[in-house]
């Protein structure tokens, strides 16, 4: 019913709709040039990834940040099923028009505020000194290390 027009066929990418593959050896198409990777002049990240002081450093970020995550989870999982299931503990009035499902939702937002607090007081405690190191050991330069 309806003729759908095709491209002309001119090259072997629209005529299969594959790439071809190139010939053995080192022919190049016209115009093209290979470079050779540029040396390394950067730090060497695979070495500094494996080095113990990063494990260590690695160690302490999950050491803090693992049972922290898990136990804001906790505490919101107890949020999001006590809503759920327990309508008459979280109706229960507290003072006023105030009840417990309000008391635990603002503990939400205080709970993330505490997190944040407590994760950037133990990051500017044990990690961020262990991280100056080791920029300063993979010689970045100065205005890289913050």
């Amino acid at each position: 019913m309806y003729d759908v027009a095709r491209p002309a066929p001119g090259n072997a990418l629209e005529e299969t709709g594959r790439i071809p593959a190139l010939p053995p050896g080192d022919h190049h198409p016209a115009g093209v040039q290979h470079r050779r990777p540029a040396a390394r002049t950067g730090p060497d990240y695979a070495a500094i990834q494996a080095s113990p002081e990063f494990v260590s450093l690695r160690r302490r970020f999950r050491g803090f940040v693992f049972p922290m995550s898990f136990a804001f989870f906790a505490w919101y999982m107890t949020y999001v099923l006590l809503a759920a299931y327990a309508h008459d503990f979280m109706s229960r009035k507290v003072f006023g028009q105030v009840n417990v499902a309000i008391l635990f939702g603002l503990g939400q937002f205080a709970s993330t505020a505490l997190v944040t607090w407590l994760y950037l007081r133990y990051a500017r405690r044990r990690l961020d000194p262990r991280v100056a190191q080791l920029r300063a050991r993979a010689g970045l330069p100065e205005e890289q290390r913050r």
